[in-house]
């Protein structure tokens, strides 16, 4: 069942996994606060990889000089333009993977979420460290509910059903990148919880916005099985159709290192 790296990095130029990414959860408006004040060299251009549909890109194009996004996936690319924010003239859009396209830097800020787990780290990093300016930090952005009461229910479904291999939920992106000599952790801001309310749903079509769960990559009749079992984990908790959450975004930044020796 489990893919590859890059076979789980391509899911996300599939047309499902693009649509269900508009049923994820919010940021906080606060991470845009934070974000802007770590952006301090003039001026300050922000590099977001792996921007996806620029749920961070958008945001933050408001508060900085420009903002450049760049996703390897043209459908999400072409969905973001379209999404609200999505044109903004500080706001430009790139096609192509972080490890060899081209980065119009120096960046006073980069950002990332999720999607830096299905980079190559290598390249990436020593591209980031020579593509900033002294002082440019490296943001990982991670969100989602609380503590949520059937989490333990709706990991024993995802563990069924996730094509990552040997599939943890208490892996650490920030744990494993320091670790693998990338980050030179600064600081870490958490964020104020906010209220979210959602469709059962659209809730579990979020799901399938990620890389191990796309539809795309199961059959038919094992989309309906977990659908139907993530709305069983859920079911005690549903209000007329409806689950009520909380969202907390967690971020953490750090100077990206050249794995090469450097820093610069």
């Amino acid at each position: 069942m489990g893919l590859s790296h890059s076979e789980l990095a391509a899911t996300f130029a599939h047309p499902g996994v693009v649509d269900a990414s508009r049923y994820r959860p919010p940021y906080p408006d606060e991470v845009f606060a934070i974000l802007e004040g770590l952006a301090t060299d003039r001026p300050r251009h922000v590099l977001d990889i792996g921007a996806g549909e620029g749920a961070l890109a958008r945001p933050l194009a408001m508060r900085v000089d420009r903002v450049d996004a760049i996703d390897i996936s043209s459908a999400m690319v072409d969905a973001g333009r379209d999404r609200p924010g999505g044109r903004r003239d500080n706001l430009r859009w790139y096609v192509g993977a972080v490890e060899t396209c081209e980065l119009r830097g120096p960046y006073s800020l980069v950002t990332a979420g999720a999607s830096l787990h299905w980079m190559e780290w290598r390249p990436v990093f020593s591209r980031l460290a020579r593509a900033t300016t002294a002082d440019a930090p490296l943001a990982i952005v991670e969100h989602g509910p609380g503590d949520v009461p059937w989490r333990d229910d709706l990991v024993t479904v995802i563990v069924r059903h996730s094509r990552t291999p040997d599939y943890d939920p208490a892996y650490s992106l920030v744990d494993a990148l320091c670790d693998a000599g990338h980050l030179q952790p600064i600081g870490q801001a958490e964020t104020a919880p906010i209220s979210f309310r959602q469709p059962v749903a659209a809730y579990v079509e979020g799901l399938h916005s990620t890389a191990s769960l796309a539809r795309e990559l199961m059959s038919p009749e094992e989309a309906t099985e977990f659908d139907r079992a993530v709305e069983a984990a859920v079911g005690p908790w549903t209000i007329d159709g409806w689950l009520e959450m909380t969202v907390v975004a967690t971020v953490t930044w750090g100077r990206p290192l050249d794995p090469s020796g450097g820093a610069d």
